[in-house]
């Protein structure tokens, strides 16, 4: 036989080695925990699957069901709100979509040994025409498949809805997923909206904390009685667990359940506060939205909520309203306009965003106006400003220095030519 037809045999027996299958570990199934009598009396139903076996808790809400100052039926007006005034927003949702709003419970905030013990949902249900919670519960972390496998999120295409869900529910699910893979179908790539990011939008330097719970009294009229404060949940879930006594822990899941109730109508308020006309809202968060809708390059939309906010409020309000409205109205040619936004927004900025105005200003009058004194008024107080502000890098503070000597000799380049044409 010759060599090349000994390398193909070899070739081919290779082939066939690493084609095998490796067989899947043998599961063993869990035995029921001993308080699975007792966590049934306090109100959970037994549910068992080919894994192990778990909790369920369910609730159904009609659309009237009134939660805070919203009802939840309002859900489906905010949709078409969206449908008509803004669908490609990133918050948008379309009708057809299935939302899910998503809650967990864990047994820490990271690492391999944080179990979630709780999963929350709440949905609508068409046929029934209601809203439904479900709740599953872990009944002890050696049946963590049989409680992720019940969740069905290996099978659902929905939109989920949460609150830091993105950057810490959502992660610590596919962490567990990850762990159990050998067992689990593949978790599916959902949707996320986070209202934790689009509350930072509308009330940051408004509200003083992000807290779901301070959200909810300060925006939503909830105001929650007899709650377990969401650090506690932990060990409210190994006592249970280790003592069979479920009493405390079905406040956890009440606790779990007005976070549901919470995103619904945060989704509401939210959708409202950015097609609605200035009403109850500080002056900070009208602008906020105004900014979103800029960042977003919808600046038709931005500009004219900036500019409503200047006409609502008093001149100590609308600083940064008047900031962020020049930059739209130099965008558009409105020099002037621009010019007369900022320097109304001086006042009562930040020294950082004064800066940016100073430069701004200068820019408008040296290249739009050609008045050089001006443009050399606003350099040299713009330089002037820069030594009271701190810089986290030396380097930054000389190129930013830098680049106002450059401004201003230039501008001085100018002047001088301009005498000397005069003469």
């Amino acid at each position: 036989m010759s060599y090349e037809n000994k390398l193909l045999q070899m070739k081919k027996l290779l082939g066939k080695k690493t084609g095998q299958k490796q067989e899947k570990p043998t599961f063993i199934k869990p035995d029921p925990p001993f308080y699975s009598e007792q966590w049934q009396q306090a109100g959970l139903k037994w549910i068992e699957n080919e894994f192990g076996m778990l909790f369920k808790r369910e609730v159904h809400y009609s659309l009237d069901y009134k939660h805070g100052d919203y009802r939840l039926g309002e859900l489906f007006n905010a949709l078409k709100r969206w449908k008509y005034e803004a669908d490609d927003h990133p918050f948008a949702i379309d009708e057809q979509e299935t939302i899910v709003f998503f809650d967990t419970e864990t047994t820490g905030l990271k690492g391999a040994g944080t179990h979630i013990f709780l999963l929350g949902f709440l949905q609508f249900d068409e046929e029934e025409e209601q809203f439904t919670l479900t709740q599953y519960v872990l009944s002890d972390p050696s049946n963590e498949v049989a409680f992720l496998f019940e969740s069905k999120l290996w099978q659902k295409d929905a939109t989920i809805v949460s609150y830091n869900g993105k950057s810490f529910d959502w992660p610590q699910l596919q962490v567990r997923w990850t762990l159990n893979k050998q067992h689990l179908p593949p978790l599916k790539t959902q949707r996320q909206i986070d209202l934790l990011h689009s509350s930072k939008r509308l009330w940051k330097d408004d509200l003083s904390r992000m807290k779901l719970t301070q959200v909810e009294q300060d925006k939503l009229g909830f105001y929650r009685k007899g709650d377990i404060p969401g650090h506690l949940a932990p060990i409210i879930y190994f006592d249970a667990i280790k003592s069979g006594n479920a009493e405390t822990l079905m406040k956890v899941l009440l606790h779990n359940e007005w976070d549901l109730l919470s995103l619904i109508t945060l989704y509401i308020h939210s959708t409202n506060l950015l097609f609605d006309a200035i009403s109850t809202e500080s002056a900070t968060t009208y602008t906020n939205i105004g900014k979103w809708f800029g960042d977003l390059k919808k600046q038709q939309t931005s500009a004219e909520i900036l500019q409503e906010v200047t006409k609502h409020f008093n001149a100590e309000e609308t600083g940064y309203a008047h900031f962020y409205l020049a930059y739209e109205l130099k965008r558009v040619g409105e020099v002037k306009l621009a010019i007369e936004s900022f320097q109304s927004a001086l006042p009562t900025i930040t020294r950082e965003k004064k800066l940016l105005a100073y430069e701004q200003l200068a820019i408008l009058y040296e290249h739009q106006l050609k008045d050089y004194e001006q443009a050399m008024v606003f350099s040299e107080k713009g330089l002037e400003l820069l030594q009271q502000i701190s810089f986290i890098k030396e380097t930054q503070l000389l190129n930013k220095q830098r680049n106002w000597h450059k401004r201003l000799g230039r501008l001085d380049n100018k002047m001088n030519k301009n005498n000397s044409n005069k003469d």
